[in-house]
């Protein structure tokens, strides 16, 4: 099936690299009308806008965004006067910096990871929906993580992150089901991204990950951001406060 996304209006934040940047691809594929790349590496994203440009019909813009900032939230929201008819948050931090336990974890980390992967979901929301409320549609896809859902011996601050933005999709669902605004999420188990590199270049993480997911390989990002795709799409039509896990099958173990 192609055109699942014929004329619509949509955001993408965090989609220089990465699962955003499959989301991307997917977007221009399924016959978007616009798209907003935003994110911090301007790079990559300018690289990406111009390449989807040349390719699609779909009119690809990039836009720089610290998710943190409600002023740049703000800004990109209000370019487009029509609205945003989806957004899909598909940003985040990772790395060392999340990795200590509780009682080893640096408040100033822990700050910062929250601010990414916590508020600037609350953020990317707060802005959007009245927009969505007003043209009467909308969806909100919020890629989180499997470490929403489970304990993990390590990444703290990545994981109550997590956590945080799990149950903010749930409530916004139910606070905007009647808006007919849809608010889904997207839990990925261990996937090769960017951000993911170095950590599954690690001989001993690399086979404590394997070794927790039956399916004993690592997603590819094109595997979630189909997941992404399908929630953001119509086809998802009576689907709102979800939780897709692609995780290949870790969670049921």
């Amino acid at each position: 099936m192609s055109g699942r996304l014929k004329g619509k209006r949509v955001c993408v934040a965090g989609g220089a690299t990465g699962i955003g940047e499959a989301v991307c691809r997917l977007v221009c594929k399924e016959k978007a009308a616009e798209l907003y790349i935003t994110d911090i590496n301007d790079e990559a994203g300018e690289i990406l806008a111009q390449e989807l440009n040349f390719a699609f019909d779909t009119e690809v813009i990039y836009r720089h965004l610290d998710v943190a900032n409600e002023a740049e939230w703000i800004t990109v929201i209000k370019e487009q006067p029509l609205g945003f008819e989806i957004l899909a948050n598909c940003f985040g931090v990772g790395g060392p910096l999340v990795r200590p336990k509780v009682a080893d974890t640096d408040n100033d980390a822990w700050h910062k990871v929250m601010d990414i992967n916590a508020t600037g979901v609350f953020l990317g929301m707060k802005h959007v929906i009245p927009g969505m409320r007003k043209a009467g549609y909308g969806s909100i896809v919020n890629v989180v993580s499997i470490y929403g859902l489970v304990g993990p011996e390590f990444a703290t601050s990545y994981a109550a992150s997590k956590g945080a933005a799990r149950s903010l999709t749930r409530t916004a669902a139910v606070q905007y089901a009647k808006d007919n605004i849809r608010i889904n999420g997207v839990y990925p188990g261990f996937t090769n991204t960017p951000m993911t590199k170095d950590i599954h270049n690690d001989p001993i993480i690399r086979a404590s990950r394997l070794g927790q997911t039956p399916m004993a390989r690592f997603a590819e990002p094109v595997e979630i951001a189909l997941g992404v795709l399908f929630l953001a799409s119509d086809e998802a039509s009576f689907i709102t406060g979800a939780e897709l896990v692609i995780d290949g099958g870790m969670t049921a173990c």
